[in-house]
């Protein structure tokens, strides 16, 4: 049997709201305009989308919205592409119980980061994995040790990729030298980059995939990025990149997601606000923002 492929472009969505006063933070999970969202990204050439990661604002979801999202994204992509979804959660019984509702709803995946609001040690970060793996579906782990104090070594994961259907990981360590570590020490496991601002590196170093933020942004443009890169054109590539880059390294930053949100504004898109903790950006990082992008834009001649 054949490892299921979680590999691609695949855009972790970033979540609409509108107004309104009833709702948690007096912003409404916008549905229709995620819908919209998630077909404009498949419709661009990305083979599919994720649905309630960090960029999706999964921790600021009631219980309710975060199931609608995802099962949005699964009806709205069908059979188009695949919804890799964020089953994230403090403990294992919370993390394993997003992943069953997600394979109930028909997910073609899983994105799952450590125990999230604590610093687990070894043992425990195995048992959260094969608690979420023991669903059935397709799982990718997710090493961010910026924002979990966790990290995702190369020799952790070489005892990971033993877990059944454990098929890959979401690499956002930023460190690049890692992709070929991981491919010698756990071979079976494809490395998916989780970093905007060293994607062309990663792939370059034989990353499979790009769990990315940007994308939400330039859908086209990146899934060009993503196949010159596959292809071994580099220079290519880099004329492509290099301009990019100064927006891609929002995606690393703790303003990612209006970073990013403040993007699809400026290209037509409808980014809007964030739910608490996230406030508005700075001015300053507004304008830096706004700069980044600028150059960006006019590179791909859209300016």
């Amino acid at each position: 049997m054949s490892t299921p492929d979680l590999g691609g472009v695949v855009v972790a969505t970033a979540l609409p709201y509108r107004d309104d006063a009833s709702a948690p933070a007096g912003l409404a999970v916008d549905y229709d305009a995620y819908a919209a969202h998630c077909r404009w990204l498949v419709d661009n050439g990305c083979r599919g989308v994720g649905p309630n990661g960090s960029l999706g604002e999964y921790s600021s979801l009631t219980d309710e919205e975060r199931r609608r999202v995802a099962r949005t994204a699964i009806e709205t992509v069908g059979d188009d592409g695949i919804v890799v979804v964020g089953v994230h959660g403090p403990g294992s019984h919370q993390a394993k119980y997003w992943a069953e509702v997600a394979a109930e709803d028909g997910a073609d995946g899983l994105l799952c980061l450590p125990p999230t609001m604590y610093r687990a040690n070894h043992g425990e970060v195995l048992a959260h994995f094969e608690a979420v793996a023991s669903v059935g579906l397709p799982v990718m782990v997710y090493n961010n040790p910026i924002d979990t104090k966790v990290d995702l070594t190369p020799a952790l994961l070489a005892e990971i990729a033993q877990i059944d259907n454990v098929v890959a990981v979401k690499e956002f360590s930023g460190d690049v030298r890692r992709v070929l570590e991981i491919r010698e020490q756990a071979p079976g496991l494809d490395v998916i980059s989780g970093a905007d601002d060293v994607v062309l590196e990663s792939l370059l170093m034989g990353a499979t995939g790009w769990f990315a933020g940007f994308p939400n942004v330039f859908p086209a443009e990146s899934v060009r990025l993503f196949d010159l890169a596959r292809s071994g054109k580099l220079d290519e590539a880099r004329a492509l990149y290099e301009p990019l880059v100064a927006a891609f390294r929002w995606d690393s930053r703790t303003e990612f997601v209006q970073a990013i949100k403040l993007g699809m504004d400026l290209v037509g898109r409808y980014g809007g606000p964030c739910r608490p903790p996230r406030g508005p950006l700075t001015e300053e990082h507004r304008e830096q923002v706004t700069a980044d992008m600028r150059r960006a834009l006019a590179s791909l001649g859209v300016a």
